[in-house]
C-alpha cells in the first residue's frame, strides 16, 4: 500500500513538470514556428487562443482534436495541418494554451 502511494506522488508530481514545461514543450514540437505566446506569426497567438475558448467546456480535448487532427477556417485563410505529436504532449500544450 506504501508503494503505491508513492507511486501516486510520483506520478502527480510527473504530470505537474510537464505543464510547466509547456513553453518548451511548444518549441520542441515546432509549434513556435507559426505562433508565439504574445506577438502575432502566421498563426495566432496563444494569448488569443485561451482568450477565445477559455472557460468553454470541452476546450481542452477541442484544442488537442485541432493539433491532432489539423484546423481550417477557424483563424483566417491559412490553415494548420495536422501536427506529428503524441496526444499526451497535445493534451499538455492545450492544457498550458488555456491558462494564458
Amino acid at each position: 500500500m506504501k508503494s503505491f502511494a508513492v507511486l501516486i506522488a510520483l506520478s502527480l508530481s510527473l504530470g505537474a513538470a510537464s505543464a510547466h514545461a509547456s513553453p518548451e514543450l511548444a518549441a520542441k514540437s515546432k509549434c513556435m514556428t507559426c505562433h508565439d505566446v504574445a506577438k502575432k506569426k502566421m498563426g495566432p497567438t496563444f494569448t488569443d487562443i485561451s482568450a477565445k475558448y477559455k472557460g468553454q467546456p470541452g476546450a481542452e480535448a477541442m484544442l488537442a482534436d485541432s493539433m491532432l487532427k489539423g484546423v481550417k477556417g477557424k483563424w483566417g485563410k491559412i490553415p494548420m495541418p495536422p501536427q506529428k505529436i503524441p496526444p499526451a504532449d497535445a493534451q499538455a500544450l492545450s492544457k498550458w494554451i488555456l491558462t494564458l
